[in-house]
C-alpha cells in the first residue's frame, strides 16, 4: 500500500507539475482500485493515501473540549540509578520522550472520529480535520469498537529547515521543531498542516472497548498493546523491555542514539510493562505513578563570544550566529550558536568579548543559556552581506528582525542554486542548501558561473564551519568534473517553470542537443512538440527572452563543455517508444538511475509498475514470486536479467 502510494503520488506530480505522463491514465487507474481494494481488505486508510486527497474545511477557531480524563505530567530525574531503583524488580519499557505537541485520537467504527490537543491537560482543542491531514495518521482501521490513543505530533529535522523557511517572514523565527510543530497542528486550515508533514508517534493505548463493549486483553502487557496499534497501522514509539540491571546499558543505547535521530527527543520515558501494578499505584495530584521521566543533563561550558555572523537566508531575513571560542559539548566541539533575532540579541544585551555559558538543546542543538558579562552594544549591520544592499529593521510579532528588502538578492535564490548542483542537473556533491546558503550569504555565489569560481575564495571557505582542506578540495573536484555535462542536465537545473527532467530531455532531443536553436525558437515550435503545451511553451519562451537570465546562461556556457550525443546509434533505437520496469536488486549498476538512463539513452522508458504497455521487466531474481514478476507473466511480458537486458542493447 505505501509502494502504491509513492508511485500514484509520483505520477501525479509529474502528470499536474512537471506537464510529463511517467504513467498511462489507464494504468494509474488501475493502480489507485487496486489501492482502493487493498484498503478495503486490510480495513486501514492512511491519511497520505491518494485515495484521502480532498479539500479541507477552513475553520475560523478552534472549538475546546474537556479530556475524559486529565493528562499529567510525569516526574522527572536525571539519575539512571534513580530509574533503576524505580523500577525495582519489575520489568519496564523504556521508549523516547517525543518533543512534540501531545494528541489524542477517538475512533469508533473503524473510523476516526475525533483528534484533540492536550492543552492545560484539562481543556484542549479539537483538531480533528487537521489529524487527518498529518502525513501518517490511519483515518480507517480494522478495529470496529471505540478506540482512544495518545501519540505526539512532531516534525522532523529533515522537514525542519526547509519548512520552516519557505513560510512568510512573519512566521519564520520557529526556533525548533517543536515550536513550528505547535503551529501547524494548531492552524484553522488544515492545507497549511498538510504541507507541513507533521507525524504522529504513539505512545499510549488509553482504551480498546469491542463492539459488544468488553475491553480487550492485552494479557496485561504494555509491549502487546504496542504491538496491537502497529498492526492497525500506527507509527508506534520505539522501545526496548528493561529491568533494572540493564537500565543503565538502554539509557546508553538511547543517548548514543539521540544526536543521529530525525525526530525531537528531550530525554526517555520508562513504564512498567505490567499494566495492572502500574495502574494499581495511583497518581499524585500532578502525576501518574506508572511511569517516569529520564532528561538527559544538560552539559554547560563557559567561552568567550568573538563574533557574530549575520546570514541571510531565502525568506530575506537575517539571522545572527554567535561565534565563540570553541568547547567540548555531549562528545562533539561547537563553536556557533543561533541568537534568533535582535530582540532576543538587546534582552540578552550580547557584546563581542562577553564570557557567556552554552549547552546543547536536547543534546543536540547549541544554545547560549547566559550572558555573563552583558556588556551590550551589538549592532545589526548596515549593509546585507550577500548582496551589499542596505538592510531594515521590521518589528513583527514584537519581536525586532533584520531584513533585507533586495528581491535580486543571491541569498534569495538558494532554491534555484540547490537544483542546479542536484543529482539529476549537474550533480555537485558537497553543496547542500545549507551550504550554499552559507556561501551565497558571504557573497561567494551569486550566479550561476559563480559556482566555478570558488576557487577564489579558498582561505576564507576554508575556514568556515564545516569546511577544511580536504572537504575544500573534493568540492573543487566535483565542480570540475560537473564541467563535462549534458545539455539536458543544464536545461533542468536553470529550473524552467514546468520543465522537469522528461521535458528537458525531450526538448534537447527535438532541438539536436543545440542550445543556440534552442532559445531562438517561437511558440509555435515548441507547441509543435509532442508533450508541451500552450504553458509549458510560454515559460520556455519568457525564460530565454529575458535579458538578465540569458546574460547569466551565456556566463555559465564560458565554464561548460557538453558530451557528444549520439544520433543514429543502434542502442538509441532499440528501445524506442518502450517501456522499461526494473525491480529487485542490481548487480551491473551501482544504483537503478544509473540503468534508468541508460534506458533512456536507447529511446525507451522506465517506469513503475508493470502493464500491457511494458516491453520488458528487469529482475535477476526470475523466480520471483514478487507481485511485478507475476503480473509480467501473466501479460506474457518477458524477464530479463541485467546480462539479458545489456546484450539486448549491444
Amino acid at each position: 500500500m505505501r509502494e502504491l502510494h509513492d508511485i500514484l503520488d509520483d505520477a501525479a506530480k509529474a502528470y499536474y507539475q512537471d506537464g510529463c505522463e511517467k504513467i498511462s491514465n489507464y494504468e494509474y487507474d488501475r493502480l489507485y482500485d487496486e489501492l482502493v481494494e487493498l484498503e478495503r481488505e486490510t480495513g486501514i486508510v492512511m491519511s497520505s493515501s491518494p485515495t484521502q486527497k480532498v479539500g479541507y474545511e477552513v475553520l475560523s477557531s478552534l472549538p475546546k473540549e474537556r479530556h475524559q480524563s486529565p493528562m499529567l505530567s510525569l516526574e522527572k530525574t536525571k539519575s539512571v540509578d534513580t530509574l533503576a531503583e524505580w523500577l525495582g524488580d519489575k520489568e519496564g519499557l523504556l521508549s523516547w520522550k517525543l518533543d512534540g505537541l501531545t494528541v489524542v485520537l477517538s475512533y469508533e467504527e473503524g473510523l476516526l472520529v475525533k483528534g484533540v490537543t492536550r492543552g492545560n491537560g484539562e481543556i484542549g482543542e479539537v483538531i480533528t480535520q487537521n489529524v487527518r491531514a498529518f502525513d501518517n495518521v490511519p483515518c480507517s482501521i480494522p478495529f470496529h469498537g471505540k478506540l482512544v490513543l495518545r501519540g505526539e505530533a512532531i516534525i522532523r529535522y529533515s522537514d525542519f529547515q526547509e519548512i520552516n523557511e519557505s513560510l512568510p517572514e512573519a512566521e519564520s523565527r520557529y526556533k525548533n521543531p517543536r515550536n513550528l510543530c505547535s503551529g501547524s497542528v494548531r492552524q484553522l486550515d488544515p492545507a497549511i498542516t498538510k504541507k507541513r508533514h507533521v507525524r504522529l508517534i504513539v505512545f499510549s493505548l488509553v482504551s480498546a472497548v469491542r463492539e459488544d463493549g468488553t475491553d480487550m486483553d492485552f494479557g496485561n502487557s504494555r509491549s502487546k498493546e504496542f504491538q496491537f496499534l502497529e498492526n492497525l497501522g500506527f507509527d508506534v514509539v520505539e522501545h526496548r523491555l528493561v529491568r533494572n540491571s540493564d537500565i543503565g546499558d538502554a539509557v546508553l543505547f538511547f543517548s548514543q542514539r539521540v544526536q543521529s535521530n530525525d525526530f525531537p527527543s528531550d530525554g526517555l520515558v520508562l513504564t512498567y510493562e505490567d499494566i495492572a501494578y502500574g495502574l494499581s499505584l495511583g497518581r499524585t495530584a500532578k502525576a501518574p505513578k506508572h511511569s517516569i521521566a529520564f532528561k538527559w543533563s544538560d552539559e554547560i561550558r563557559e567561552t568567550v563570544l568573538r563574533d557574530v555572523e549575520w546570514s541571510p537566508s531565502r525568506t530575506g531575513l537575517i539571522n545572527p550566529v554567535a561565534i565563540f571560542d570553541p568547547v567540548e559539548l555531549e562528545g562533539s566541539t561547537v563553536s556557533r550558536a543561533s541568537l534568533h533575532n535582535i530582540s532576543w540579541c538587546e534582552d540578552m544585551s550580547l557584546g563581542i568579548g562577553d564570557h557567556i555559558n552554552v549547552y546543547k538543546a536536547n543534546m543536540i542543538i547549541p544554545q547560549i543559556a547566559e550572558n555573563l558579562s552583558k556588556s551590550g552594544g551589538l549592532l545589526p549591520p548596515s549593509f546585507c552581506p550577500a548582496c551589499n544592499g542596505k538592510t531594515e529593521l521590521r518589528k513583527e510579532k514584537d519581536v525586532k528582525v533584520l531584513f533585507c528588502p533586495n528581491p535580486l538578492c543571491p541569498a534569495k535564490k538558494i532554491k534555484n542554486f540547490a537544483l542546479f548542483v542536484s543529482r539529476d542537473a549537474l550533480n555537485i556533491d558537497g553543496l547542500s542548501e545549507a551550504t550554499l546558503e552559507k556561501l551565497a550569504g558571504h557573497g561567494f555565489v551569486k550566479t550561476y558561473a559563480d559556482i566555478f569560481r570558488l576557487g577564489r575564495y579558498r582561505d576564507q571557505i576554508i575556514s568556515l564551519d564545516g569546511f577544511g582542506e580536504k572537504s575544500f578540495e573534493n568540492l573543487l573536484s566535483s565542480i570540475e568534473e560537473a564541467r563535462e555535462t549534458d545539455l539536458y542536465r543544464v536545461i533542468y537545473g536553470l529550473g524552467i517553470a514546468g520543465i522537469g527532467l522528461a521535458n528537458a530531455k525531450l526538448l534537447c532531443n527535438s532541438f539536436d542537443n543545440n542550445l543556440e536553436k534552442l532559445w531562438a525558437a517561437n511558440k509555435d515550435s515548441f507547441c509543435a512538440i509532442d508533450g508541451i503545451g500552450d504553458v509549458l511553451a510560454e515559460n520556455i519562451v519568457h525564460y530565454f527572452e529575458n535579458d538578465e537570465k540569458m546574460t547569466e546562461l551565456k556566463e555559465l556556457l564560458q565554464y561548460l563543455r557538453f558530451r557528444e550525443t549520439p544520433r543514429d546509434g543502434k542502442a538509441e533505437k532499440k528501445l524506442s517508444g518502450k517501456s522499461v520496469v526494473i525491480t529487485g536488486s542490481l548487480r551491473h549498476f551501482s544504483n537503478r538511475r544509473e540503468l534508468e538512463e541508460l534506458i533512456s539513452a536507447a529511446g525507451g522508458k522506465a517506469t513503475g509498475s508493470v502493464s500491457a504497455k511494458t516491453a520488458y521487466l528487469v529482475n535477476n531474481d526470475i523466480n520471483s514470486t514478487s507481485g511485478k514478476n507475476r503480473k509480467a507473466k501473466e501479460l506474457g511480458i518477458p524477464i530479463l536479467t541485467e546480462e539479458e537486458f545489456i546484450k539486448l542493447l549491444e
